[in-house]
């Protein structure tokens, strides 16, 4: 039997939205890091969420490596931007950066920056507290090939196509993909994240492997609508409707918009270059730039508009590097 997955958005059921609470702060974060292209993922994910009218800032931690002519393009685009630090696991492990613990936040979706958001997805923020809301990864992918999951062909996307056997022990927990999710900061489990690390063997999936342990007993499956892995188009398409899909997720190898030849396989699918044109649709609209929308709309806050008045002239002075998440040390 499949597990339980939260699906109020898409069927209007199985879950109250409760009201929040005066004065919560909410916002989108994702990530960046080095001199190379992936400044224009975020760019693309900062008027996607324009373009669905989502009434929450786009925050990007970055860290120290990413050049200051990159910086200055996402402030232009209306991006928060804060720089935060590498976590140091145990020696022989992969470097983290920890950009998920914002504490003036009381809520905030977490989203890579080769996703492009193509519905509004705020109402995530009114699902409960207390728990940890992302996609279930699929396990069919050869990325999973030493896995006892692959070998077996076990995927929890189906799980009834293929049995766990009984002799093989328990069926192994709910695993998420760590491109999106929904959480709550919290300095306590911050800290919390850091201790572990320093304790815990290094895996193959390294951070999502992790985060997946870390947040095991809380952690609440959600639709795949808001994250389609694109792999999900040729491994299990029985569950996707490109119609009803909200977050598209573009990991495949070779479907990152901005670097597309097709060539890849399974790139010359249709609709995986549909998906990709309606990326370029949104990217190259000049209208949802920042400067665009908001003169176009006489309703934005003042608060807000001042605020990135305030980002772009530190930017342009060099000193918006100087704005940090709390120490990793």
């Amino acid at each position: 039997m499949a597990p339980d997955i939260i699906t109020a958005a898409v069927s209007g059921q199985g879950i109250a939205k409760p009201v929040a609470a005066a004065g919560a702060t909410r916002a989108y974060v994702t990530f960046l890091a080095g001199d190379g292209d992936y400044w224009k993922g975020v760019v693309g994910l900062a008027k996607g969420l324009r373009k669905v009218k989502s009434k929450y800032p786009l925050v990007v931690a970055l860290l120290p490596d990413v050049p200051e002519d990159h910086r200055r393009i996402l402030v232009e685009q209306g991006c928060l931007i804060r720089e935060i630090e590498p976590v140091y696991p145990p020696e022989n492990q992969t470097k983290f950066a920890m950009a998920y613990y914002f504490v003036e936040y009381s809520k905030m979706i977490y989203l890579d920056g080769d996703i492009q958001v193509f519905g509004n997805i705020d109402h995530l923020f009114d699902y409960p507290d207390s728990y940890f809301y992302a996609v279930m990864d699929c396990f069919c992918e050869k990325t999973w090939s030493n896995s006892p999951q692959y070998k077996i062909g076990y995927c929890q996307q189906c799980p009834d196509k293929v049995h766990w056997p009984a002799d093989m022990g328990p069926k192994p927990p709910l695993y998420f993909n760590a491109g999106m999710f929904v959480f709550e900061p919290s300095l306590p489990t911050y800290h919390d994240l850091l201790t572990t690390l320093k304790v815990t063997s290094p895996t193959l999936f390294a951070e999502q492997d992790y985060l997946n342990m870390f947040f095991r007993d809380k952690y609440m499956p959600i639709p795949s609508v808001y994250n389609l892995v694109l792999a999900m188009l040729w491994r299990h398409p029985e569950n996707i409707n490109l119609g009803e899909v909200k977050v598209v997720h573009y990991c495949a190898a070779g479907s990152k918009p901005w670097r597309f030849t097709g060539k890849e396989e399974n790139m010359d699918r249709e609709d995986i270059k549909m998906l990709v044109d309606k990326w370029w649709d949104i990217y190259n609209d000049e209208s949802l730039d920042y400067k665009n929308s908001v003169a176009a709309n006489a309703a934005a806050p003042a608060e807000q508009v001042n605020l990135q008045a305030l980002l772009r002239a530190l930017s342009e002075a060099g000193d918006v590097r100087h704005v940090r998440a709390p120490s990793a040390a």
